[in-house]
């Protein structure tokens, strides 16, 4: 196999698809009219508006580099060492955590079709294929990801282009009025917040497709335009299957958990339930495939600076990194099997944008240290956008922790963790320095 196969700029937007697009699309319609009724519209384009803002910032961030790390990678660069370990850390720590969950969910969709893989001993024998089988086709190299990822991101995007063209026929004008419902006790600006905090977490992942720069070619030019793209793809699929969805139920879209396929159920029968249950199964089959190439190499940049055990950088006569695929395969099996990734998965709520919020902030910082050397991307605006995104990140990083203190307190915690280890690690690269 050629060890020299890289990831062109098409296999990058299907990867950055991949890494957003998941289980939430298909329950996200039920979750937000019952927030804010068809106003939830209204709040996605805002959340729109947040994640495409703060993946403009990785998108300029990116294309001064061509090395693995994405977040940590700016931050280290940005604001020094400290920094980027912690964000760096947390990352792959969270990487791990996330992955760890989405083959947990791949099981629990699976069971909608084979209703005994849904607990026990055979949910974890699924879990244990998903994890341990994705990790064998990392190792065997790039060119294999990248072929199934590009298979498989095709497929769930299928199914959800079949919903908004035949949905669109559907649509009743009536069931977008009365256009705001707010929830009993909640004012506009509760029910608002709490829709933000709810509907934004559907678009994270793009800061995923920056962890593999090096397998890119030409990842300095390429990647900005993907993460472009990929934000522009995801905002219009996301908002049309909402307001479809919308159209189509009006008010049994309420609480509703299964809105895309109640939707496509009332289409077209059965068959449209059908068609979107096995898309949903290919789609949350789609982002562990996506978090199995990404994972892994949000360890390697620590890795290769110093600042975890060097041999996690190695890799094999693939070129794929054998050692960090298979620690991350292994910590991912465990949170798996444990169920304990329910609580940790707490810390992401924080530890996301404690990779947003520097590498926004970054942008401005690389502008004044490269000011003079040529960019592929810059962010139009001088600094509107990385100071825009900057601020409604801290707004609702602090609702969110309002609603929530425990998922400060978790975020807090795991960024404590990474403090001694860090120095630890310094410690031994300054001894073997000297």
């Amino acid at each position: 196999m050629d060890k020299k196969v890289k990831l062109g700029f098409w296999s990058i937007v299907l990867l950055g698809i991949n890494s957003i697009i998941g289980s939430g699309i298909f329950g996200l319609p039920g979750s937000a009219y019952a927030k804010m009724g068809p106003a939830s519209m209204m709040v996605l384009i805002f959340c729109m508006g947040l994640a495409i803002s703060i993946a403009l910032c990785f998108a300029e961030a990116g294309s001064w580099f061509d090395e693995d790390g994405g977040p940590y990678l700016y931050a280290k660069e940005a604001f020094g060492d400290f920094v980027g370990f912690e964000v760096g850390f947390m990352k792959w720590a969270i990487s791990i955590i996330a992955w760890s969950a989405m083959a947990n969910f791949f099981a629990v969709t699976l069971s909608k079709i084979w209703p005994s893989v849904g607990s026990g001993l055979p949910k974890n024998i699924v879990i244990s294929i998903v994890i341990i089988g994705l990790g064998i086709v990392n190792i065997l190299g790039v060119k294999g990801s990248k072929i199934l990822n590009n298979v498989i991101t095709v497929g769930k995007l299928v199914p959800l282009i079949f919903f908004i063209a035949i949905g669109v026929f559907f649509i009743k004008g009536g069931n977008f009025t009365p256009f705001k419902i707010i929830p009993e006790g909640q004012t506009t600006t509760t029910a608002f917040v709490a829709a933000s905090i709810s509907l934004f977490y559907a678009f994270t992942g793009f800061e995923s497709i920056a962890m593999p720069a090096r397998d890119m070619i030409n990842a300095k030019k390429n990647l900005p335009r993907a993460i472009v793209m990929v934000m522009g793809i995801v905002s219009i699929v996301y908002f049309l299957i909402l307001a479809i969805s919308i159209g189509v139920l009006g008010g049994k879209l309420h609480g509703a958990t299964t809105p895309v396929a109640d939707a496509a159920e009332a289409m077209l029968g059965s068959l449209g339930a059908y068609i979107i249950t096995i898309g949903t199964v290919i789609s949350v089959g789609g982002i562990n495939i996506a978090a199995s190439f990404t994972a892994p190499r949000a360890g390697i940049a620590l890795a290769e600076k110093g600042y975890l055990p060097k041999f996690i950088a190695r890799k094999n006569k693939f070129d794929a990194p054998y050692v960090a695929i298979i620690i991350t395969v292994i910590g991912s099996c465990f949170f798996a099997w444990s169920g304990t990734f329910t609580t940790l998965l707490k810390i992401s709520v924080i530890t996301r944008f404690i990779q947003y919020i520097p590498t926004c902030i970054a942008v401005l910082v690389f502008r004044k240290k490269f000011a003079g050397k040529e960019v592929n991307f810059k962010i139009p605006g001088g600094p509107i956008v990385p100071v825009l995104a900057v601020s409604v990140s801290v707004w609702l990083l602090f609702k969110a922790g309002m609603a929530d203190p425990s998922k400060i307190i978790w975020g807090l915690g795991g960024l404590v963790v990474g403090v001694p280890i860090y120095f630890i690690m310094k410690s031994v690269k300054n001894h073997r320095t000297n």
